[in-house]
C-alpha cells in the first residue's frame, strides 16, 4: 500500500501540468519519494528479520540498512515540517510575502535541506560508530543471542546520540508543525468570523454556511494530520530517548512495534496529503482509469481552484 500510494502521487504530479504549478506539490512529491524509498529499501529487510528472527545479510549491510532507515524516515518527517511551513506562509501571510518567501530557489533549498540534514544524524555517525561509544559491550550482547544462537541487526544508541537524533528528527519538526498549524487554525477561524459578520441576505447566508462548513472541515483535517503524525512517531522517539536512561531495558517486541508504527506513517502520508485533495483525486482517477474523458477536462483543478490571490489568503487552501 505504501509503494502504490506514493508511486501514484509521483506519477500524478509528473503527468499533470496543473498540479506542477502549485509549489506545495513539490514538497509532496519529494515526501512521496522518501516514503517510497522507506517502503522499498527499509521495510522489506526489517520484515525479513522479524520472520527469520535473525539477520542474514552481514554486519556491513546492517549498518547501511540502519543508516538508510534513519536517513529516509528523518527526511520524511522534515518534509512534513516544510509542508506545514509552506501552508503557514500561504495562509497567514499576505500574497506578496508568500511569493517572496516561497520562490522556486527557496523551495529547492528547503527540499535539499530535507535530504542533506538527515545525513548528519544517519550515515556519518552510524558508519563511524559514534552512536555506540560507551555501550559496545551491550550491543555485542544483544547482537549475539545465546538463547537463539543467532545474530541480529541491533541498532542501539548512547545518550548523546539519542538526544541529538530525536531532537533533530522529531521534536524540532513537531514544535514547528504545531506552531504553524495553530496559526493556520486561528487564521481560518478569523476568516470564518469575518464572513459571519457579512450583511444578512440569502446569498450571504449561503456563503456563510458554506464557509463555516469549510472551516470545520479544515479544522478536522489539521487534527487528522497532527494526530496521525504524533500517533505514528511519538511512541518511537519517546522510547528512543528513555531507553538509554533506563539501562536499555525496553523489550525488543515493544521496540519493533514502535518502529513499525512509524513506518505506517509512510503509508498514511499519501492519503493525508494527496488523497484528501480533490485535484489529486481527479488526477488519480485519470491515471487508474486510463485517461477516460469523463475524468478529464480543460483543467484538472476544475471549479475547486480559486484564483492565486484567493488561494493564498483563503483558509480553504488548508485543504489543498
Amino acid at each position: 500500500m505504501s509503494i502504490l500510494g506514493n508511486l501514484l502521487v509521483m506519477v500524478a504530479v509528473c503527468r499533470d501540468r496543473q498540479l506542477r504549478k502549485i509549489k506545495t506539490n513539490y514538497f509532496i512529491v519529494s515526501l512521496a519519494f522518501a516514503d517510497l524509498l522507506v517502503s522499498v529499501l527499509v521495510m522489506p529487510f526489517g520484515a525479513i528479520e522479524l520472520v527469520h528472527q535473525h539477520w542474514i545479510y552481514g554486519e556491513t549491510f546492517c549498518l547501511v540498512r540502519t543508516s538508510l532507515d534513519v536517513l529516509l524516515t528523518t527526511a520524511s518527517i522534515l518534509h512534513l515540517c516544510c509542508i506545514a511551513l509552506d501552508r503557514y506562509y500561504a495562509i497567514c501571510c499576505q500574497p506578496l510575502v508568500y511569493r517572496n518567501k516561497m520562490t522556486p530557489t527557496r523551495v529547492a533549498l528547503m527540499i535539499g535541506g530535507c535530504w542533506v540534514i538527515p545525513t548528519f544524524i544517519s550515515f556519518l555517525p552510524i558508519m563511524q560508530g559514534w552512536n555506540s561509544i560507551g555501550i559496545d559491550h551491550v550491543i555485542e550482547q544483544r547482537r549475539h543471542s545465546e538463547a537463539t544462537n543467532s545474530t541480529s541487526c541491533v541498532f542501539m544508541v548512547n545518550k548523546p546520540y539519542a538526544l541529538t537524533c530525536s531532537v533533530v528528527a522529531f521534536y524540532i519538526p513537531l514544535v514547528l508543525m504545531v506552531l504553524a498549524y495553530q496559526r493556520i487554525y486561528v487564521t481560518a477561524r478569523a476568516h470564518a468570523l469575518q464572513i459571519s459578520m457579512l450583511p444578512s441576505s440569502d446569498s450571504a447566508e449561503h456563503q456563510r454556511n458554506h464557509r463555516m462548513r469549510t472551516e470545520t472541515k479544515a479544522a478536522k483535517t489539521l487534527c487528522i494530520i497532527m494526530g496521525c503524525f504524533c500517533l505514528c512517531w511519538a511512541p518511537f522517539f519517546i522510547t528512543n530517548v528513555v531507553d538509554p536512561f533506563i539501562d536499555y531495558t525496553v523489550p525488543d517486541k515493544l521496540w519493533a512495534a514502535c518502529l513499525w508504527l512509524g513506518y505506517i506513517n509512510s503509508m498514511l502520508n499519501p492519503i493525508l496529503y494527496a488523497f484528501l485533495n480533490k485535484s489529486f483525486r481527479r488526477a488519480f482517477l485519470i491515471i487508474l482509469c486510463c485517461g477516460r474523458k469523463r475524468y478529464g477536462g480543460p483543467s484538472i483543478l476544475g471549479a475547486n481552484a480559486p484564483c492565486a490571490a484567493t488561494q493564498i489568503t483563503s483558509s480553504t487552501h488548508v485543504l489543498k
